[in-house]
């Protein structure tokens, strides 16, 4: 007790942890320069709830089967821009993804489609049945099995859950990483990847180095324990907690400087290129080379 004792003032009513002077320094520092990411030009959003993944999320060859099934040139373009590719949170690595060629039918209820307009694909969900895609809540039996609708909405049947109002962000540059987690990973995505709610999407500005902040071992360092530890040591991401994180705002040359360097880590990771970012992020945030060797490389085994 007496070797490894520490002094700690617990004068206030927020969450509390015992720390090293080194460790209280370095959170200190990071906090006193950051603003809280709530308060950046910054919109984080949720993935898209369908109530019946198994009608509503599908592999390439379903998706070439309706396209294959459509009537017309026409009716095969509308079809085929509204099965989009998505990612799931297990899929989502550091500064990476592993994609498992899923799509989902993104007939969200806020773009008001016509189902008639998509009759391969209107022959593809009637297929599950009507009592399975109705948005009651109603049970049924038939023969003999109990089917349960989707909870009650005031969706159609066709369509997701959600209403997903925020639909176009999907289309934008934009950080995405899973709700719940043990490797705390976040990847930058430009190519209008839908995700599902396993995840959260970041859209706005200055994304480059947030992507690079958020994958850091500064960020794991100082803010992993912010958020709730679950069962099995994986940890919750949820927008509450992700809105009080602070973090330091950085120049227009900054954030291209960040931003290439993401692109080219998300291009061909490695363990030194993530060292380097590392490094520029200590530098950035003015801790000392003993601050930045207590935290050295902190890697959850994600990549």
């Amino acid at each position: 007790m007496e070797t490894h004792a520490v002094n700690s003032e617990f004068d206030s009513f927020e969450t509390w942890s015992i720390l090293t002077d080194i460790e209280r320094s370095i959170k200190a520092k990071i906090e006193s320069v950051g603003t809280p990411l709530k308060d950046w030009d910054v919109s984080i959003n949720y993935g898209i709830k369908t109530g019946f993944n198994d009608a509503f999320i599908i592999d390439s060859a379903k998706r070439e089967q309706i396209l294959s099934n459509c009537q017309s040139d026409e009716e095969r373009e509308r079809t085929s821009a509204i099965i989009r590719p998505i990612l799931r949170g297990r899929d989502i690595k550091r500064y990476s993804y592993n994609w498992d060629e899923k799509y989902i039918i993104a007939t969200f209820p806020s773009r008001q489609y016509n189902i008639d307009d998509y009759q391969s694909l209107k022959s593809f969900l009637l297929g599950f049945g009507m009592e399975r895609l109705e948005q009651t809540g109603k049970e049924y039996f038939i023969d003999g099995e109990k089917v349960k609708a989707r909870k009650k909405t005031n969706n159609k049947w066709f369509e997701t859950q959600d209403s997903i109002s925020y639909w176009d962000e999907f289309s934008k540059p934009k950080i995405i990483y899973p709700n719940m987690t043990k490797f705390l990973p976040f990847v930058f995505d430009t190519k209008g990847f839908l995700t599902n709610q396993k995840c959260f999407i970041v859209t706005g500005e200055k994304l480059g180095f947030l992507t690079a902040f958020l994958n850091s071992s500064l960020f794991k360092f100082c803010f992993a324990n912010k958020f709730p530890e679950l069962q099995g040591k994986t940890r919750e991401l949820s927008k509450i907690f992700m809105d009080d994180i602070p973090v330091i705002s950085v120049s227009v040359e900054q954030e291209q400087r960040f931003a290439t360097l993401v692109e080219d880590i998300q291009n061909d990771y490695t363990q030194e290129k993530a060292i380097i970012i590392d490094k520029q992020i200590f530098d950035l945030y003015g801790l000392t080379k003993e601050e930045q060797l207590y935290i050295g490389f902190i890697d959850f085994g994600e990549n």
